[in-house]
């Protein structure tokens, strides 16, 4: 391995691509070698901005390059699947955009490509677990300080389709063939591995969801509702017609309130349990919140030069994908659904 990780962006088509390559350019230990996209207007300029070599054609050409260690997928995620089984093959680690795959059986095959090759790091964008108001979080939960959790509330959403961000080369965003949902499929997936994180194996799924907007043919607003196997509840709402008001995650459990909302406000804590026997009656506010870990793309260079831990893995993105895949079936279907156990 060189003292660099040399990393290709495979297509930047989605809203991060750019920061992630001025990511890999910031970090000491990575070195951006060039980019690849099937959409030439798309990448090209983004080559050339970064004063690296472009490439339009097959993605083999840049998967086969020996001066390639590692790629960020940034493709449209019907894509995904593709992508990383020829980059696994030919032994290139993966930093990948969320969703996973657009299904969990596509899921189950990247996962089981990692396997077969030890030696891949493969890592997943999932940024919220690394900020220090979560890990709060997830260690009062942890810690029991909540007691048995009953509910997880999460709500993400902005103006997307109120505001027309979605146009050009970012218009699969809102192609459901080629992003696999709408708001939720995206946008959800920040809350909906939060969720999933915190509570566990899922068990069943209802959901309703609709196109409130009219100005993309994609689910623009929905709420999911997932019980879990232990019994807690996680209501997922996402929205793509937000202007005002909080992005609120609330955690409710048989002892205690922990909950965030406004930007800028501090993280709320209620509880009668914790460490030591001590109660608390009212509200609090911690004085100090856990480091943030380092961000998902530094852990990853560091996974590959080091063998330090990565923060997610392949196996997260599969069960953030069955989370969405069972959420939209039972829209679809206007049925329960079941997770397989």
């Amino acid at each position: 391995m060189p003292k660099k990780v040399r990393v290709a962006m495979m297509s930047m088509a989605h809203a991060h691509a750019d920061g992630y390559a001025r990511q890999v350019g910031q970090i000491p230990d990575a070195q951006l070698m060039c980019i690849w996209d099937d959409m030439p207007e798309r990448g090209r300029p983004m080559a050339e901005k970064y004063g690296v070599p472009f490439f339009g054609n097959a993605m083999e050409e840049v998967l086969d390059r020996k001066d390639v260690d590692a790629i960020v997928v940034n493709a449209p995620t019907a894509q995904h699947t593709e992508i990383y089984l020829k980059a696994i093959e030919r032994g290139k680690h993966v930093f990948t955009e969320k969703a996973l795959t657009i299904s969990t059986k596509e899921a189950d095959v990247v996962v089981e490509a990692v396997k077969k090759h030890p030696g891949i790091k493969f890592t997943v964008s999932l940024p919220s677990r690394t900020r220090g108001e979560n890990l709060l979080i997830k260690e009062l939960v942890e810690d029991g300080v909540l007691g048995r959790i009953t509910m997880i509330r999460g709500r993400v959403a902005h103006q997307a389709a109120i505001d027309k961000w979605f146009s050009g080369g970012q218009l699969w965003f809102v192609d459901k063939k080629a992003a696999g949902g709408g708001a939720m499929f995206d946008l959800g997936c920040h809350t909906t591995d939060m969720i999933r994180w915190i509570m566990g194996p899922p068990r069943y799924a209802v959901a309703q969801m609709n196109n409130f907007s009219r100005v993309y043919k994609i689910d623009d607003n929905g709420v999911a509702v997932v019980e879990f196997a232990n019994r807690g509840l996680g209501i997922l709402d996402t929205s793509f017609c937000h202007r005002s008001g909080p992005n609120l995650f609330e955690v409710f459990g048989t002892e205690g309130y922990v909950g965030r909302g406004f930007p800028g406000m501090p993280l709320m804590i209620q509880s009668r349990k914790l460490k030591g026997g001590n109660r608390i009656d009212g509200m609090i506010i911690p004085s100090k919140l856990p480091e943030n870990k380092p961000s998902i793309m530094e852990a990853w260079i560091s996974a590959i030069l080091k063998d330090t831990p990565l923060i997610t893995t392949v196996e997260d993105g599969r069960n953030l994908t069955e989370m969405l895949e069972g959420c939209y079936t039972a829209w679809r279907t206007g049925k329960r659904y079941t997770f397989a156990k």
